[in-house]
């Protein structure tokens, strides 16, 4: 009876943990880890996609860009503070990934942005793209759709909502 217990239980808890469960890739001496979506409301224009990106070798390479099944449009943009506004812009010439070391990409940092979507992102999807890399060169991947909320954390981190934010996007071209 134990047994029985115990082992619906594991069951139980694999069945429910599946969809949060992320697939990681490898790529050279590149490895991304947990590649994860923001959900969208109906009719949104644009995403976000999140990721760690490792360099195990001893050169450094470049996300320099990449194509989605789901976007017209994929870029590699950054985050940050100027003053009390939170400005967004695209990243000229790709983000490095350091030999030896890792880049994290989280909400209010560095993120994939997902561009003319072609339809909504719902929880739980799973989303296909293409990453392309400088030296690398390119992998397909999918992105976990979640659910973030602003003040919710993901796994890597969250955005600060209580600042302005200017949706700007200096210098990309859409």
């Amino acid at each position: 009876m134990l047994k029985t217990t115990l082992t619906a239980i594991v069951a139980a808890t694999c069945l429910m943990a599946g969809p949060a469960i992320a697939k990681d890739y490898k790529l050279g001496d590149l490895a991304i880890d947990h590649p994860q979506a923001r959900a969208t409301p109906p009719k949104a224009p644009v995403s976000a996609g999140y990721m760690t990106i490792r360099n195990t070798g001893s050169t450094p390479d470049r996300l320099v860009g990449g194509t989605a099944t789901f976007a017209g449009k994929v870029e590699i943009h950054e985050m940050k503070m100027e003053g009390d506004v939170m400005k967004m812009r695209q990243i000229s010439g790709g983000l490095e990934i350091p030999a030896g070391g890792e880049v994290v990409l989280k909400p209010g940092g560095y993120h994939v942005m997902f561009m003319k979507l072609g339809g909504q992102l719902q929880a739980g999807e799973k989303r296909k793209a293409t990453l392309q890399f400088e030296k690398a060169g390119t992998i397909d991947i999918e992105f976990n759709v979640e659910d973030i909320k602003p003040g919710s954390k993901m796994k890597h981190g969250s955005m600060d909502h209580s600042k302005t934010m200017d949706h700007s996007m200096s210098g990309s071209s859409n």
